[in-house]
């Protein structure tokens, strides 16, 4: 599967170059990269954008998928980037649950005062939302914290068994908060009726192929068209474990990118709203692009890939949005109108192109809702692809669909969707090969 990370290293933010420093491959790069930005996406405050007519905030949610020990163990370093975030956070909650226990405490001694009120329990501040909670602890939290929240686990199989529990599945939930939709809930405590408005929640999930399908049944579940996919691919080369081993843990060096991007958070927190924004060249590009992407992937991949089409352009949206704003970290300066550069601009496309390849990847090995005839034509189809030699031209590959009763125009366009999810290569033109 293609790469990103060598095309954009050159025009990111200071702190996302670092982060790509400390990669081993093009491959970890986009993985580090991906999972940074997932993360930083929880965490910019009083950044929005209108995209659609509707407000919109960076959020993002990406699921990067891979054999075991493919290498996507390494995100849990993304972690350490919002870790002083967090820390913040549940110190705030820790000092305010200490105060109401004493309250407490002074309350029930003069209960017998007619004039006593009970105390009032502080929300629960946190940045981390387990999976493994229930529907209703998922909304509470991100209702104490003012809608934000991040959901970080390495295992996605996690969150797949608490949507398939009673308790636990709030997968409607989660394809709200992708719209900031209000998310409605019931209180059993308090027998109270509470409506979470623009919900903020970011999500980073790792697995492998087979717990996305346990996640996401199908390619007409709605939850897929909302994340980013990243496929990763299985190397088989042995790593120098010992490596770069006098420098310093991975573990120092993202922790010391978390204080970097703890200070932007700050400065952030405190300012005024700021709206994101495309100049009018890039809007006007960016439309003519996702036009063309449109009409190509849903030739290729009929109409159910078109809402991951239409939601990948939301997610280039964001992306640009939160390079614009680690772009203060560099002394960019803050005003109530932050206008894309034509860099970062360019940098989310770069993006987004290669992941809608991931996606196409993964759209494919997904369960399809087939007509009867489904079955039969899919087996042609894996036919033709296992008859195909090593390396192959056009012509040959034309010749062995007519043998198979496929007509030139449905080959050739099964060629076209076997490159776009990497089931082929395609070195130059007319010429074609299976990777190794």
């Amino acid at each position: 599967m293609p790469t990103f990370s060598q095309d954009v290293t050159g025009g990111l933010p200071s702190l996302l170059s670092q982060i790509a420093a400390k990669a081993l491959s093009p491959e970890d790069a986009d993985l580090l990269l991906l999972g940074s930005l997932t993360v930083f996406s929880a965490c910019l405050p009083n950044v929005y954008g209108i995209y659609g007519g509707r407000e919109v905030f960076p959020n993002l949610f990406l699921f990067v998928t891979a054999q075991a020990s493919a290498g996507k163990g390494r995100l849990t370093l993304c972690r350490h980037l919002v870790e002083p975030i967090h820390r913040q956070l549940r110190d705030i909650y820790a000092a305010e649950i200490e105060e109401y226990r004493r309250k407490q405490a002074e309350y029930v001694a003069n209960k017998k005062n007619p004039d006593a009120e009970p105390p009032q329990e502080p929300p629960l501040r946190t940045l981390f939302i387990p999976a493994n909670s229930s529907a209703t602890s998922v909304y509470q939290v991100l209702n104490d914290n003012k809608g934000v929240g991040l959901m970080f686990e390495t295992e996605g199989d996690t969150l797949a068994n608490t949507f398939k529990s009673d308790y636990g599945n709030f997968s409607d939930g989660f394809r709200k908060a992708f719209h900031h939709e209000t998310i409605s809930y019931n209180r059993r405590k308090d027998r109270e009726f509470v409506e979470l408005a623009k919900p903020r929640l970011s999500a980073l999930l790792s697995g492998t192929p087979r717990q996305i399908q346990s996640l996401i049944p199908d390619a007409e579940n709605g939850l897929f068209s909302r994340f980013i996919f990243y496929y990763m691919n299985v190397r088989l080369e042995w790593l120098d474990v010992f490596a770069d081993s006098e420098n310093g843990t991975l573990d120092y060096h993202f922790q010391q990118f978390g204080n970097q991007f703890y200070d932007l958070y700050k400065i952030l927190q405190s300012s005024e709203p700021i709206r994101f924004s495309f100049s009018q060249p890039q809007q006007t590009e960016f439309n003519a692009c996702f036009a063309e992407v449109q009409s190509q992937y849903s030739a290729l991949f009929g109409l159910d890939i078109v809402a991951s089409v239409r939601r990948l352009g939301l997610i280039t949206y964001r992306t640009a949005m939160i390079l614009s704003a680690l772009r203060i970290i560099d002394g960019g300066t803050i005003s109530a109108l932050m206008v894309c550069e034509d860099t970062d601009f360019q940098t989310a496309l770069a993006i987004v192109k290669v992941l809608l390849r991931h996606t196409a990847k993964v759209f494919e090995q997904l369960p399809q809702a087939e007509q009867p005839t489904g079955r039969e034509k899919t087996q042609v189809k894996q036919q033709f692809f296992d008859t195909l030699p090593p390396r192959f031209d056009k012509q040959k590959a034309l010749a062995t669909a007519q043998t198979l009763g496929i007509s030139a125009s449905t080959a050739e366009r099964q060629l076209q969707k076997w490159c776009v999810c990497g089931k082929l290569c395609h070195p130059k033109h007319g010429e074609y090969s299976k990777p190794k």
